[in-house]
């Protein structure tokens, strides 16, 4: 993966931007020292490293004004980092780029439970914005399997899911408002604690764009009352493509579970070994979770149950009680971690119709066939949100680039069934030369167009997103502007 060349300038210049940006921040705030900045040097798609010019941890909007007023003035690229779970190298630093992280912006700011909101600084992770309002009954739904560790400035940046999403959306539908700081220092408050504002969408442009317009220092988020209740089903099946049928004949039937998530037989081998949950040895697995009350509950499996027998399941497992709900879910929660055990992976993000789902899976495996390598499957399949895991060897030569020859054939079989490049993880630098494949031209430009307006010298997440010729071309024009 090509990486645009370093500005010797801005490297001669590095004692003079270290020595600003310690005034304004607190001693330890500032990393500088090549040895120490390398723990920054990639993030989740650790395939790629490059350890920044310096990292800054401020612990409040003002601090990020402040630096980012700086690097603007010395023409300093900024890659804003989250907690580095992105696994589409959607933090990964130039060797000419100062790293904005937003470990210390962790407090609760608000938190309003008449109108079902909480506001918390950006750099605070997902699951604990639940662990501060639980007791009070209501969740923070967005739960992306990272969710321990992922900060809630990736989610926005990634516009992040999770397995409940296929009821509750994704980042985007739980997002009301943010604080965010533009490349010049200039902080701006875009929609609130409301339903909605007037004018343009803003916060739907700037949910997923990821941190190529400014830095989301705090945010607004929407909290939700606990279901009374919750229930998951266990399926096994014979085929991947027989379990695809299921899932679209169940969206078909018009029920909504909270979950449909799905894993095929090396996923299910991996899991079991690593969390012990009691999956049965099948070719796929379907986790279907729905939920509200007793009755509802038993109403929506009867109809589930009912449509999953048409297709011969090999094992059906309703839980019975929170201790088989929660080993259900286990080696599910499990996954990217059992797998990462056993053999390097990349892991893909793509979305495709679910009425896609057989004729996909079928396809995959032929194309991990053609590249001789495996490919395990891990899927939020109820909203077509494909996780396959190519397995390669880090350490033998060709390998990688074989992985991502057929990663980017996974990818373009997404958008020729009528689906996308991303669903969740973003385009980073993993899927950018692949944005040709989904956009032509002009489309690209008008995208282009919208980061000329915000981010004018394109110093915002350098290198991520577009072609790097397109983006580089955009930053030079920028410089013999100015």
């Amino acid at each position: 993966m090509q990486m645009p060349t370093p500005d010797s300038a801005i490297l001669a210049r590095k004692p003079q931007i270290v020595a600003r940006l310690q005034k304004v921040l607190a001693p330890d705030a500032v990393i500088s020292e090549e040895a120490e900045t390398r723990a920054y040097e990639c993030d989740a798609l650790t395939a790629y490293r490059c350890p920044p010019l310096a990292v800054v941890l401020p612990a409040s909007t003002e601090e990020v004004s402040a630096v980012l007023r700086i690097c603007h003035e010395e023409d300093v690229p900024v890659v804003p980092r989250g907690s580095g779970t992105s696994l589409a190298g959607g933090a990964l630093p130039t060797a000419d780029c100062v790293i904005l992280g937003v470990a210390r912006l962790t407090e609760v700011l608000e938190t309003d439970y008449d109108n079902r909101f909480i506001r918390v600084q950006t750099g605070r992770t997902n699951l604990s914005v639940t662990g501060a309002v639980e007791e009070n009954g209501f969740f923070y739904a967005p739960d992306p399997s990272s969710q321990l560790a992922c900060a809630i400035a990736g989610n926005i940046a990634m516009n992040s899911g999770g397995a409940h999403c296929l009821k509750y959306g994704v980042t985007t539908n739980n997002l009301l408002g943010v604080t965010m700081v533009m490349m010049d220092g200039t902080v701006t408050e875009i929609g609130g604690a409301h339903l909605d504002a007037a004018g343009y969408d803003l916060l739907g442009l700037i949910c997923g764009s990821e941190g190529q317009l400014g830095v989301v220092t705090e945010a607004t988020l929407r909290i939700l009352h606990k279901p009374e209740g919750a229930r998951p089903v266990l399926m096994g099946f014979d085929s991947n493509e027989v379990a695809g049928e299921c899932v679209s004949d169940i969206i078909k039937a018009g029920v909504l579970p909270v979950a449909i998530e799905f894993m095929d037989r090396p996923c299910i081998e991996a899991c079991e070994a690593f969390a012990k949950a009691g999956y049965p040895m099948c070719e796929a697995l379907l986790i279907v979770e729905v939920e509200g009350s007793d009755a509802e509950i038993d109403e929506q499996l009867g109809l589930i149950l009912q449509i999953a027998r048409r297709h011969n399941p090999v094992e059906l497992r309703e839980a019975k009680d929170a201790d088989e709900a929660g080993r259900i879910w286990l080696g599910r929660k499990s996954a990217f971690g059992a797998m990462g055990q056993i053999n390097d992976y990349m892991c893909l993000d793509g979305t495709i119709p679910v009425s896609s789902l057989p004729h996909v899976l079928g396809r995959i495996r032929d194309l991990s066939d053609q590249y001789g390598l495996k490919v395990a499957n891990v899927f939020h399949a109820g909203d077509g949100n494909m996780h396959p895991l190519i397995l390669f060897d880090a350490n033998k030569e060709g390998d990688l680039e074989l992985c991502e020859a057929l990663g980017a054939d996974i990818l373009r079989l997404c958008v020729e069934v009528g689906g996308c490049l991303t669903g969740e993880h973003g385009v980073g630098i993993e899927k950018r030369d692949l944005m040709v494949d989904q956009y032509d031209p002009a489309d690209l430009e008008c995208q282009m167009a919208v980061k000329d307006v915000f981010d004018p010298q394109w110093l915002l997440n350098p290198a991520k997103v577009f072609p790097l010729d397109a983006s580089e071309s955009r930053r030079s024009l920028a410089l013999a502007a100015e």
